[in-house]
């Protein structure tokens, strides 16, 4: 007699990387269950509840924080043990964190894949960037970017870099008055200005409007115009996706020949359910997943699982211009400064990317001014001539991977369903300190360059919520949990759509990269169930 699943394919996670797998999986017409911990909200609820919110800065609070399905950014959440205080805001609900990204949608170069073979540091990915182009473009039209096509994003000021087999799927957005003002001041100077491509469409695309420059894209897009993984959750339901929502998982039941067989969830109303499938997915972001693998006790013979946690950590720099530059007008951020991204200097200490921060500025600039005893009249008035020309530089380094950098499930605490909550230990390390006094030399020297006052420069270093590493890959099973293609090394039948899988950091925000390797895995997997 025939065996017998739920599904062909279980996917464990909605946000864009697992809602595109099982998009492309539905379309495939594989029978697919998608399934979230957390619940659908609408798109007005969360701009409302932001309009509410008392927590204007914090940007995970218009989202759903609950007992069964909490944000990262629950001050209970994460038991921190290291030097670092690791607080990164990873949503739960359809969609995911791709809630409020800002939608920078980055290609990795062919050296950041090649890290370890080129500058002596890191690892190597077990794929190069010609097998990974194809699903880049796939996943930039997947998401609707939109970017410059003829730069070159390793800002060495060279050929088009790096090579791309199609055009962009749409135009660039007009560059702000404020990006025009510093590139006009510091290019001179020799800083390479980048524009950066984003998922946040000039033209109506695949249902989304074009951006109206609300400069909201965190914590929400009120209208949509940036996407967010909800998009395709949608398209995988419409294709014959189910989706599960207030669906907790908490363990894979490993079965005959290293198969997986099952996935367990528990629900707020107290079910506890099996659903069996011939392939399984787990797509719950970079410390979800790794927490999962070793709850359940599988992927881990090389003892990899939760280590090798690598954040972009960075620093910031704010200063006031000499003339008006009028942050908050556009997006929350366009590009920014990239001469350090690649260079011989990786040997020695961590790539640098510069990033201009747009964001509307008059609440740092008001809580300055009452510090400082302005009130009355006199702080209307700086408000508005201080907020004018207030410039936010947010800064990234390159973090290595290492092992004893990692997360695993808590032992003394857990949420309302009994799933242990993270346990994370994060250092930073001697190849992310030695680039930061090149980082703070560039800071003096854009102030210079603008004719500026410096007004702060940030003391250690600050959570930029990238997380990668943490179910490594490579090509050896005995120092990584996933293949090229996602695959875990030690279940055939398990893969892992993360930027959890990704071996070296680079600078770039990891989510495009995420979604093309889902993408990929997706098309595997089509021809093996």
């Amino acid at each position: 007699m025939a065996e017998t699943f739920d599904a062909d394919v279980i996917v464990v996670g909605s946000g864009a990387l697992g809602s595109n797998a099982a998009y492309e999986l539905a379309k495939a017409g594989k029978s697919v269950i998608l399934m979230e911990a957390g619940v659908r909200i609408p798109r007005w609820k969360i701009v409302e509840s932001y309009r509410n919110s008392s927590r204007r800065s914090n940007y995970n609070a218009p989202y759903p924080d609950m007992p069964w399905a909490h944000t990262s950014y629950d001050d209970g959440y994460i038991e921190n043990t290291g030097s670092f205080d690791f607080h990164p805001g990873m949503l739960k609900l359809v969609g995911g964190t791709t809630w409020h990204w800002a939608a920078a949608a980055w290609r990795y170069l062919p050296v950041d894949m090649k890290l370890k073979s080129t500058y002596g540091v890191g690892r190597d990915w077990p794929i190069g960037y010609d097998e990974l182009e194809p699903y880049y473009q796939r996943g930039e039209e997947a998401l609707g970017v939109v970017g410059v096509d003829a730069q070159d994003q390793s800002g060495q000021n060279g050929a088009p870099s790096p090579r791309r087999s199609k055009p962009y799927p749409l135009p660039a957005e007009g560059k702000t008055y404020m990006f025009q003002a510093l590139e006009a001041g510091l290019s001179p100077l020799g800083f390479n200005f980048i524009h950066e491509p984003v998922a946040r469409v000039t033209q109506p695309y695949d249902g989304r409007p074009a951006c109206a420059g609300n400069n909201n894209c965190m914590p929400v897009c009120p209208i949509g115009a940036m996407y967010s993984g909800d998009v395709h959750a949608d398209h995988a339901v419409a294709a014959g996706a189910e989706l599960l929502t207030d669906a907790t998982a908490y363990k894979l039941e490993k079965g005959e020949g290293g198969k997986i067989i099952a996935v367990h969830y528990r629900t707020s109303t107290g079910a506890d359910v099996r659903l069996t499938a011939r392939a399984f997915i787990i797509a719950a972001n970079g410390l979800e997943t790794p927490k999962l693998l070793l709850i359940s006790d599988v992927a881990n013979s090389s003892d990899q699982v939760g280590r090798n946690l690598m954040d972009h950590s960075g620093i910031g720099m704010q200063f006031f211009a000499d003339e008006p530059v009028w942050p908050g007008r556009g997006p929350i951020q366009q590009g920014g400064i990239f001469n350090r991204r690649e260079g011989p200097h990786r040997r020695n200490y961590a790539a640098i990317k510069h990033a201009l921060a747009n964001n509307a500025p008059n609440v740092p600039v008001t809580d300055r001014l009452i510090k400082m005893g302005v009130f009355g009249p006199e702080l209307d008035r700086r408000i508005l001539e201080d907020a004018s020309k207030w410039v936010d530089v947010s800064t990234v380094f390159e973090m290595l991977p290492h092992a004893e950098n990692r997360v695993q499930p808590s032992t003394t605490r857990k949420d309302a369903l009994g799933v242990p909550m993270l346990k994370v230990h994060y250092d930073i390390d001697d190849y992310v300190k030695a680039a930061r006094p090149v980082a703070v030399d560039d800071f003096h020297t854009f102030v210079k360059g603008m004719n500026g006052q410096l007004i702060q420069i940030s003391e250690g270093f600050q959570n930029r919520d990238h997380i990668m590493g943490t179910v490594i890959m490579g090509s050896d099973p005995k120092d990584s949990v996933v293949d090229g293609d996602c695959r875990t090394h030690d279940h055939k039948n398990l893969f892992l759509a993360t930027t959890g899988v990704i071996p070296a950091s680079g600078v770039i925000n990891p989510t495009l990269t995420g979604v093309a390797l889902a993408i990929r895995m997706a098309d595997l997997i089509a021809r093996e169930v």
